[in-house]
């Protein structure tokens, strides 16, 4: 008889930061969180120390049964969490890649916990997993097929895991099976990204290769024509680090107005300014250009789901999406609208053809409900 799995440690390791929190699964509570930060930069001089560091916040726990890691890239390799072994380990590694800033720090999380937490089982959990059921005409780029085969160039997608969590949410709140429901869900935070679910499985996401691809972000531009980069790497001369971290890091809401904050941009937009506002037309914009054609993709959403920091929470940003959608047959219903806010709430008017509703993400409960899943075959 295998043991039960009672406790589960989450964690989410950063290049810099180390973000946890504590479950205990058969209560189905959070038991604690906390973020360790500036390490290698003032802090902690490594992974391991931050972790010690956790440890003793926690009051040194003899009882954790598992450990949940969220893991930035799968590659082909991950269709699903895995349990952590020697093997998986190294198939992680030739993953880094596909994910120099984030990937490093995600396994040196995993290899702390090794250290420390000896004999306790680890299971990766992949931000690109609930994506690998995307067609090739959705996933392939088209592009020469050889940088397919030889160096892995397509579509993956990320933010797989609250995703994953929405639509399962999302089935429940409809009374539908997961394998029956359509959906178009739109994580939007500082990082966004919207995927076409249909009969539960993902046909298509946002992002691409990278978390670069799709929406209008908080330091990301998102899409835009490559050939604008070589323009501007040849007339700034930059390097391919230097593009990469004025694509990454300084464009998006940050580039248009000065702050990546979507609060500070909405106030700023009300007060008058039209860069503020110029970005928030940008930002809904986009997003409903992506719903509509994920609404066609999936042969008509049953919900279109908001969640994410901004989704769950900014009521000036989702008026301004949901005004857009009035093509779909989508009304939004304004008090509704103005009262919700990290709750599950349908902001649609009665009526609208599709209801658009919010559903808050817990990707760290979702680690950990993969980690038991995983753990117990």
């Amino acid at each position: 008889m295998k043991k039960q799995i009672r406790k589960v440690l989450v964690i989410n390791s950063g290049s810099s930061s180390l973000k946890y929190q504590l479950f205990d699964m058969v209560k189905g509570e959070r038991i604690a969180k906390g973020l360790v930060e500036r390490i290698g930069c003032g802090g902690p001089k490594d992974h391991t120390e931050a972790l010690a560091n956790v440890v003793a916040e926690l009051g040194n726990p003899k009882d954790i049964d598992a450990i949940g890691h969220r893991v930035l890239h799968g590659g082909e390799i991950f269709k699903e969490s895995v349990k952590v072994t020697a093997a998986a380990m190294k198939k992680m590694k030739s993953l880094v890649k596909f994910g120099p800033l984030h990937m490093p720090a995600n396994l040196g999380g995993i290899e702390a916990c090794e250290r420390i937490f000896k004999g306790v089982p680890n299971v990766a959990v992949f931000d690109t997993a609930f994506h690998q059921t995307m067609p090739d005409c959705a996933a392939q780029y088209a592009i020469d097929p050889k940088y397919y085969k030889k160096m892995g160039i397509r579509k993956y997608g990320f933010h797989g895991t609250s995703h994953k969590f929405i639509v399962q949410e999302a089935a429940r709140l409809l009374k539908k099976p997961v394998s029956k429901v359509n959906l178009v869900t739109c994580h939007m935070g500082n990082g966004s990204s919207l995927a076409a679910v249909k009969n539960g499985e993902c046909v298509d996401t946002s992002m691409g290769l990278t978390p670069l691809a799709g929406m209008v972000m908080g330091t990301r531009c998102g899409d835009i024509d490559a050939a604008a980069v070589l323009a501007i790497m040849a007339a700034e001369k930059l390097t391919p680090a230097e593009a990469d971290t004025l694509l990454n890091k300084k464009s998006g809401l940050l580039a248009l107005t000065g702050s990546s904050d979507c609060r500070d941009i909405c106030t700023a937009a009300e007060k008058g300014d039209k860069m503020a506002e110029l970005a928030l037309e940008m930002l809904a914009y986009r997003t409903a250009f992506y719903i509509g054609g994920y609404n066609t993709v999936v042969g008509g959403a049953d919900a279109i789901v908001m969640t994410g920091g901004i989704g769950e929470n900014s009521k000036e940003v989702r008026e301004r999406i949901v005004g857009r959608l009035g093509a779909l047959g989508i009304k939004l219903d304004k008090k509704a609208n103005a009262k919700a806010r990290g709750v599950v709430a349908t902001i649609s008017a009665k009526g609208s053809k599709i209801p658009v509703v919010i559903i808050p993400t817990n990707e760290e409960l979702a680690i950990a409900q993969d980690t038991v899943r995983i753990l117990k075959g």
